[in-house]
């Protein structure tokens, strides 16, 4: 149930711009506007007709102030996102205006709407459900067409559908159960719980196909973490300059001009990366390299993916071993740059300090062997799933542990059953994954966890 209040906020991105928003939703929408509207022709905000657009002024009622032309919609609930009556002023998308409208409907009864209220009126009343609501934030923050497609997916309700089905396969499940504990002379409840185990069988391995995405999810989402590594003066800043298509680095041949952390993002065939280039790794007295060098053996640790740069006209060194050394259980693949020079890289050696990590030759300065890597990158992501866009995509931290939750307590269950126990003790294990698989969608999930996930969107929206 929503709040009596009636909500305004700016919608649109701070700063000038050719067109702003101000929107304002609920009970007293409507004659809000009617106070603050005249339109071109003298009509009144309140003999608007639902989804109309009319051109007018807006007026401040108590000094008789034209503050800005404008465009009013009015989207009566509940044919509205909130499914309450929502009013939409369209003016010049300067902060000014913007912020004298907005005054102008706080002070004439409307609140100003807290951190992604309207989506949370729009979850409230049943118009989304929660995973479909965090899709809206996660198509606002994509960085690339791939990640854009996965979020526009989850809102029109491509995961929602899954855990949907999976919760009716689990209920159907229980019924079943109950019917054998309700009716115990039909002697059922061996067949019962044996019929039960083979669905929970099937239903774990649903769970397990949406989980096999979760990675590939989360990088689309969050952007893949990757650091760029390796001595000084093996062209770390090249390479980041290579990807982003920009010179954003400083590139000299001078060891150790990189010495702070430079991050960027860069899209891959889709995927957002999260890249930095670091400091080069070696022993140094410089004060301000040294912090640089230890700040990025930090980074390696963190990093998703691991990009680490040797020099082909120069033998392993002491320094690039100590920097495999750092490669120890992460992810990485290695770069053998400047493979246009006369080659002194022993790569028999190279490829023992590897282990089985990928091992790719590259001229940065030429452009060779990059759409090699890029398609490595690829390949590390997707990993041989299908690709986005052709099924539900896991790309949220917090729905993968709730199917990981609810996969174990089907383990529990089928374990119950194993055992032999009573139909009533599997029961309880399927309402518990029943319910966890709820929180996904928002069914069975707690108030605290609808404010903390409503927080993290911009105000507006």
């Amino acid at each position: 149930m929503t709040s009596d209040d009636t909500i305004s906020a700016i919608a649109t991105a701070i700063g000038e711009g050719g067109i702003g928003i101000v929107r304002v939703s609920g009970s007293k929408a409507v004659a809000i506007a009617d106070k603050l509207f005249i339109g071109k022709t003298g009509k009144r905000a309140a003999d608007i007709l639902s989804h109309q657009v009319v051109y007018g002024d807006i007026v401040d009622p108590g000094s008789g102030e034209t503050i800005d032309e404008a465009i009013l919609i009015i989207m009566r609930g509940p044919r509205s996102y909130t499914r309450e009556d929502i009013v939409e002023i369209h003016c010049h998308g300067g902060p000014v205006p913007l912020r004298r409208i907005l005054d102008l409907t706080l002070t004439l009864g409307a609140r100003l709407a807290e951190p992604g209220e309207f989506t949370k009126r729009a979850f409230l009343s049943g118009r989304l459900d929660l995973a479909q609501a965090e899709a809206v934030i996660d198509i606002i923050r994509s960085k690339t067409d791939a990640s854009l497609r996965v979020a526009v997916g989850n809102l029109s309700g491509t995961l929602s559908g899954e855990i949907k089905h999976l919760r009716h396969d689990i209920l159907k499940m229980i019924a079943q159960l109950e019917a054998a504990i309700d009716f115990p002379e039909e002697d059922i409840e061996e067949a019962a719980a044996a019929d039960v185990a083979e669905l929970i069988v099937k239903a774990n391995a649903e769970i397990g196909k949406l989980l096999s995405t979760a990675q590939t999810g989360r990088i689309l989402r969050e952007g893949l973490a990757t650091v760029i590594v390796g001595k000084p003066n093996v062209g770390k800043s090249s390479l980041l300059n290579a990807l982003l298509r920009e010179k954003r680095a400083i590139v000299t041949d001078i060891p150790g001009t990189t010495r702070d952390i430079i991050e960027e993002y860069v899209n891959i065939r889709g995927i957002p990366l999260k890249i930095i280039d670091t400091a080069g790794i070696r022993e140094t007295t410089d004060v301000v390299e040294k912090i640089g060098v230890e700040r990025a053996k930090e980074l390696v640790n963190q990093a998703d993916l691991i990009l680490l740069l040797l020099d082909a006209s120069m033998p392993l060194s002491a320094e690039d071993r100590a920097v495999l050394e750092l490669l120890a259980g992460r992810q990485a693949i290695i770069l053998v740059n400047k493979s246009d020079l006369p080659s002194l890289l022993e790569f028999e050696e190279l490829k023992k300090a590897a282990g089985n990590r990928l091992v790719l030759k590259i001229s940065v300065t030429q452009g060779d062997g990059l759409a090699e890597l890029e398609q490595a990158i690829a390949d590390l992501v997707y990993s041989g799933h299908v690709s986005q866009g052709e099924a539900a995509f896991v790309n949220n931290v917090r729905h993968a542990d709730a199917l990981r939750h609810t996969s174990q307590r089907l383990e529990e269950a089928l374990a119950t059953i194993e055992a032999g126990m009573p139909p009533d003790c599997i029961v309880v294990d399927l309402r518990a994954a029943w319910e966890k698989l709820g929180e996904i969608t928002g069914d069975t999930v707690g108030e605290d966890i609808i404010d903390q996930i409503f927080t993290q969107f911009c105000i507006g929206k």
